[in-house]
């Protein structure tokens, strides 16, 4: 497994501004090969920001890989740069690979 992480900052007030905009995207990822789960998290509420957690599993490095220069991600993406009002900086692209796996 692969798993891809994207962290974000929002602004105090603008969690259902943010929320809207992942909710109502054209994701794209349940027709990519290798795709296996998506989930867009919240975490804990600062005196600055409300942090998000984006969680994409792939089945491999490769799969990620063939998404990111696929037509799919460039229509998923679309736009992405158009609500900066919402953010309290940058996302964080954090990338990890599987060493264990444990099933229920």
């Amino acid at each position: 497994m692969y798993l891809t992480m994207n962290r974000f900052r929002v602004k105090p007030g603008q969690e259902a501004a943010f929320e809207a905009v992942w909710k109502n995207r054209d994701s794209q990822l349940p027709q990519v090969p290798g795709f296996v789960a998506f989930h867009l998290m919240k975490g804990p509420v600062r005196a600055d920001h409300v942090l998000y957690a984006s969680h994409t599993m792939w089945e491999s490095e490769a799969a990620f890989t063939g998404w990111t220069k696929s037509e799919a991600f460039r229509a998923a993406h679309r736009g992405a740069g158009g609500h900066s009002d919402i953010y309290a900086g940058p996302p964080e692209l954090e990338i990890f690979a599987s060493v264990q796996h444990i099933g229920a």
